[in-house]
């Protein structure tokens, strides 16, 4: 096996900034959507979206195996795995189309039926992008960042044509997207060109739908936790997914940080490093604490950035912040556990193998997931808080947020039953009391220059995090090394 040249710190920081510029331009593009709207509007709007997923839970089944073989340099993995993903989401459109119109008459908005008809150009595109980016992030994870700006930066400039100028703010943002996911498909396909020129090899696809039973089963358990925000959207009402949909756009942004570590999962593939895993809880942790405090000294004014109106769902906020934060850790982890599993190597998958792994268990935790969040938001969205839109939104976060930390802990178990993991204590106490002093800062700024712009709160945010950096910086050594290693990587591997 070829080694891995891939470069965890220099990948991760290129699709970290890439991912922290996109803030600017999803925020704009939200930012659009939410000021030409009504609260039911953008309701409407999330509730496309959590639609469309259940038509597109198998886009990433094949990828996850796609990624591992390619990392592994198994010759035409590459090539195979995206004309298999391309036509199971020729399947999946033809699924999808006569199923809606019977969709939104049960949720009662057939008047957007031309709307959930519109989406269904983005199936395909989704699957195709998932099989270019498993691809690329096997080989060449940073131009995963490359390709993300392009479609922002597509999307927000046909966005402000279409949702602006011509007042079409769902239609348009539908068709910004679609458009937008179409020329980051054209610049990852020159990228895979070579790829592309090997030969065919189905015995993978073989290997691979047995292995994808665990993954659908896996996807499947995820879809089922989802189905809280369908309950959400029926018994709280649209205003209620507009509400927490609003609070979640800004708390996203936490788990952001795991792009840090983006490079970390093909890296282990192909050779196992405990070093490198400590390395990049230190560098996701460095960030995604700091950006944490920061929403919860200012979650009102973050929120006012997309409308005034939404200012309301601030407890909403504060818990997905929290919640985000669990996730991003378990996105980590996650990446230890499926990177320290050997049981696909040699281009085999044994199903027997595979469900005495670790894996497998990790598959299992969103069923455990789902019987504790569905349940409870039915019982609480039908009995205590029907109707009432913050209310319900509220329940649902915390019942969503308690349940993802108690799974975080049974993921954390089973990772450090696969590897002896160094948990960098004293790095993390000094994130924590830089990021404090920060919250002290913004806490002041808030309270004696109370930005209301959207430029005065993204100055005040600015100036937070440049505090920290330099507070961090001046007590923690191992921070100004990690700057001037991660510094040194990208003048060396920067194109």
């Amino acid at each position: 096996m070829a080694k891995n040249e891939i470069r965890v710190q220099y990948s991760g920081f290129i699709i970290f900034v890439a991912k922290l510029l996109s803030v600017a331009t999803g925020l704009a593009f939200q930012y659009m959507i939410a000021r030409s709207t009504t609260t039911q509007e953008y309701g409407v709007w999330f509730n496309i979206n959590d639609i469309f997923a259940y038509f597109t839970i198998l886009a990433g089944i094949l990828p996850f195996w796609i990624m591992r073989f390619a990392a592994r340099n198994e010759k035409g993995a590459a090539k195979t795995g995206i004309l298999a993903n391309f036509a199971i989401s020729i399947t999946a459109t033809l699924v999808y189309i006569p199923l809606v119109p019977l969709i939104v008459s049960a949720l009662g908005v057939q008047e957007h039926l031309p709307l959930y008809m519109l989406v269904s150009f983005q199936i395909i595109e989704l699957h195709v992008l998932n099989a270019f980016e498993a691809c690329l992030r096997a080989k060449k994870p940073q131009t995963l960042g490359y390709g993300l700006l392009i479609e922002e930066i597509c999307k927000v400039a046909i966005g402000y044509v279409i949702i602006v100028n011509f007042q079409r703010p769902l239609e348009g943002a539908i068709i910004s997207i679609t458009v937008a996911v179409a020329v980051q498909l054209f610049f990852y396909l020159k990228l895979l060109a070579g790829e592309l020129k090997e030969q065919v090899n189905w015995a993978y696809v073989k290997e691979w739908l047995k292995g994808s039973i665990a993954n659908m089963y896996n996807v499947l358990g995820n879809q089922i936790a989802n189905f809280v925000f369908i309950m959400l959207f029926t018994y709280g009402g649209e205003n209620a997914r507009g509400y927490y949909g609003a609070a979640a756009q800004i708390a996203n942004i936490i788990a952001y940080s795991t792009f840090l570590a983006f490079a970390l999962y093909p890296k282990l593939l192909a050779e196992k490093s405990s070093q490198e895993i400590t390395t990049s809880l230190k560098t996701v942790l460095m960030f995604a604490i700091p950006m944490t405090v920061g929403v919860l000294v200012m979650p009102k004014m973050y929120l006012s950035i997309l409308n005034e109106e939404y200012s309301e769902a601030w407890l909403i906020l504060i818990v997905l912040a929290l919640d985000a934060l669990t996730v991003t850790l378990s996105s980590l982890f996650s990446f230890v556990l499926y990177g320290f599993e050997r049981f696909d190597e040699e281009a085999k998958i044994s199903f027997k193998k595979l469900l005495r792994s670790r894996l497998f268990i990790a598959f299992s935790l969103p069923y455990i997931h789902s019987a504790i969040t569905i349940p409870l938001t039915f019982y609480v969205t039908t009995f205590y808080t029907q109707n009432q839109p913050i209310q319900s939104a509220v329940s649902v976060a915390v019942i969503n947020s308690v349940a993802r930390f108690a799974m975080f802990l049974i993921l954390y178990v089973l990772v450090r039953k696969m590897v002896k993991i160094t948990i960098p204590w004293v790095n993390i106490v000094k994130c924590v009391f830089s990021s404090a002093m920060m919250g002290i800062l913004l806490y002041v700024l808030r309270e004696t220059l109370y930005p209301t712009r959207v430029y005065q709160i993204i100055g005040v945010t600015v100036i937070g995090g440049v505090f920290y950096l330099a507070l961090l910086t001046l007590i923690d050594k191992e921070t100004r090394i990690l700057i001037r290693d991660v510094l040194q990587e990208i003048r060396k591997f920067a194109p």
